[in-house]
């Protein structure tokens, strides 16, 4: 099957109209940096415009890495739909039923949300585990364990609900639980998980974690947000990102052609295509909205699959249109979503109604 997937999306040269879109998108959302990406049958079209770093010379490639967010939420509901497939998880075990025993005070509520609560914002939880936590748990991927780390974060977000069960509640924290649950099932960190169902199986090379490049050298696009001395990048580090034990819920960061092969899986899966990935029940299980929300993805009123993510200093959203069988992205390295994100929605829109 990954043949099959390479041989259907190569990285291609940037092309004129996915050039020119990026362009547009930089110049009316005053980012540093733009990305557009589109995939239908022919293959991969990515078009760059802007800086790596605001103020530096190092242009943006079609071949840079961008970070996440949100998005990773689908990647991580894909996760638990082949460890369900694969009989090592079930969809309605329960926070309370897998982490008994971890001498974690659990509410009673809480108790009851399953991996299908969780992964549609229906569990309960709040939306994230605050600002003490998130500054004790702050650091790199190389000086956290975060598998360890998660035990921390679910002690600060299951003793108390923040909203009621059933009722849609965006939380962050929702994920969280779901990995450490996944990993007190199978004994095996969920980084190491994602690598081996997701990433590897896909073909999604060049994914990882967090902030991407090496701080001092302008090797990959900065995240950007303004500041006390005004709008800057971010160098990666602990304040270039949330911490390591949120990656399940917001922190991959990967190539547009690497993304554009996760979202053609499921565009293919949507349109009830045999992907020999995940099953078409799975896939119509991910992708089936509870209200406007699936596992990971919000569900246009046309069936489109969408969903944006930042960590405050990025924005990428992505997009699935089984329908027309186009998938796409666009992103900017800049936090300011007030003035970015109508600019990288329109870019979006435009790029995918060209292909159509």
């Amino acid at each position: 099957m990954l043949t099959l997937i390479a041989a259907a999306i190569a990285l291609a040269l940037a092309s004129p109209g996915v050039d020119d879109a990026a362009q547009s998108l930089l110049d009316s959302s005053g980012a540093p940096g733009a990305v557009v990406a589109i995939h239908n049958g022919p293959g991969t079209r990515i078009g760059v415009a802007g800086t790596r770093i605001h103020g530096a010379e190092a242009p943006v490639e079609a071949d840079d890495l961008w970070h996440m967010g949100s998005n990773t939420k689908a990647m991580t509901a894909t996760l638990i739909a082949r460890l369900a497939e694969q009989g090592v998880v079930r969809w309605d075990m329960s926070a309370g039923e897998v982490l008994d025993g971890l001498g974690l005070d659990i509410h009673a509520d809480l108790a009851r949300a399953d991996f299908v609560a969780l992964l549609t914002h229906r569990s309960g939880l709040a939306a994230n585990a605050g600002p003490i936590t998130s500054i004790r748990l702050a650091g790199t991927d190389s000086g956290r364990d975060a598998a360890a780390d998660r035990l921390v974060y679910a002690r600060a977000v299951l003793g108390a609900p923040g909203g009621p069960a059933g009722e849609f509640l965006y939380s962050n924290a929702g994920y969280v639980i779901a990995a450490l649950m996944v990993e007190q099932l199978t004994g095996e960190t969920y980084e190491t998980l994602m690598e081996r169902e997701v990433f590897e199986p896909l073909g999604m090379d060049s994914a990882g974690w967090g902030p991407p490049g090496v701080s001092g050298a302008a090797d990959q696009p900065r995240g950007h947000r303004p500041g006390l001395f005004g709008f800057s990048a971010i160098e990666p580090g602990a304040s270039a990102d949330n911490p390591p034990a949120m990656n399940p819920a917001g922190r991959a960061h990967m190539t547009m052609a690497d993304l554009m092969r996760f979202l053609d899986i499921h565009r293919r899966g949507a349109a009830g295509e045999e992907t020999g990935y995940l099953s078409a029940e799975s896939f119509e299980r991910l992708h089936t909205p509870v209200g406007n929300y699936a596992m990971g993805w919000g569900v246009r009123g046309d069936g489109t699959l969408s969903h944006s993510g930042s960590n405050t200093m990025w924005l990428v959203t992505m997009r699935v249109d089984p329908a027309s069988g186009l998938v796409a992205a666009a992103g900017v390295n800049d936090g300011r979503l007030d003035a970015v994100a109508g600019p990288v929605n329109a870019a979006l829109g435009a790029v995918m109604a060209q292909a159509d």
